[in-house]
């Protein structure tokens, strides 16, 4: 299969690009830089992409958008962070939509567009509830993707929870901290914390591709939610070091910002659609992914 992916250069892009490679898939990445071999420039800002890279490609993966880690206090970082992923995307739909073929579009989301929804199970058919930034960032994210669907390509939207892995936010700080014995729950603990680990979401991406059967929201995360008092003691157990600093939720209201709601909201997510469609998860628990992502290499 041909895939060209946007945002390759980041965390999980490269990854992705790594198991492509490796499965001997044909790839082409997106660059906003003069493109060498393999690669093609664009310019979401502008809405241009290679049309002939569209019509050529099988898959087309869109991870591109500017970091979520950043100043939750700067406006000029939460506009980037919608603007990076709204153009991104709606330049990939558009160019899909106005493509003969019409390949596969699988768009990068966030579980945030569910918000916080207490001890409710959150499937692909849970409704969005709020105005937290990054749920709204969310929305209007997997709206920039209706030109390719209305085009009747086929889109899967790729609904994200925060990857676990020691080469990369937020597992790499959070490592470091608990190993200073400064690690423990965050507010009450009880928020379910959606995850998922490397392989998991790498595999989870690559079996979507394949799967024409497919489409619509796709929740990325582990079939076996856990709280972040769970997650707490896994961490803590996995870096043998007592977990007992606990962080109010009035200091991390103050320190997050606009993010607070994603650190003490509550998403209780389930991967129904993967495991409806048969997908079996390497690490389907919360020790699972954090035993796998603290021997990355």
């Amino acid at each position: 299969m041909h895939f060209v992916i946007a945002g390759s250069s980041g965390f999980l892009g490269t990854r992705l690009l790594e198991r492509l490679i490796a499965d001997g898939h044909t790839t082409t990445r997106l660059v906003r830089r003069p493109g060498r071999s393999g690669e093609s420039t664009w310019d979401p800002a502008a809405g241009t992409v290679d049309a002939d890279v569209i019509e050529e490609a099988d898959v087309v993966v869109n991870l591109a958008g500017s970091p979520t880690m950043g100043n939750p206090h700067s406006k000029k970082w939460a506009t980037n962070l919608r603007n990076s992923r709204v153009t991104s995307t709606r330049t990939l739909a558009e160019a899909i939509a106005a493509s003969d073929r019409k390949p596969a579009f699988l768009a990068g989301n966030a579980i945030a567009y569910y918000s916080d929804h207490g001890n409710d199970v959150v499937t692909e058919a849970t409704g969005s509830l709020g105005h937290n930034l990054l749920t709204e960032v969310s929305r209007v994210w997997q709206q920039a993707a209706q030109p390719a669907i209305d085009a009747g390509a086929r889109v899967c939207i790729l609904r994200t929870t925060p990857v676990l892995d020691r080469r990369s936010q937020p597992l790499k700080a959070q490592t470091l901290l608990f190993k200073l014995g400064l690690g423990g729950p965050i507010g009450k603990g009880d928020q379910y914390f959606p995850v998922i680990s490397t392989r998991d979401w790498v595999s989870a991406v690559v079996f979507l591709a394949r799967h024409d059967d497919i489409s619509g929201p796709v929740n990325l995360c582990i079939p076996e939610p856990a709280t972040n008092a769970e997650f707490t003691r896994a961490l803590a157990r996995e870096v043998k070091r007592p977990a007992f600093f606990k962080v109010p939720a009035s200091l991390v209201r103050i320190a997050a910002s606009r993010m607070a709601p994603e650190v003490l909201g509550s998403v209780r997510a389930v991967p129904k659609v993967l495991l409806d469609a048969g997908f079996e998860f390497a690490d389907p628990s919360i020790r699972d992914v954090l035993a796998s992502g603290l021997r990355a290499i």
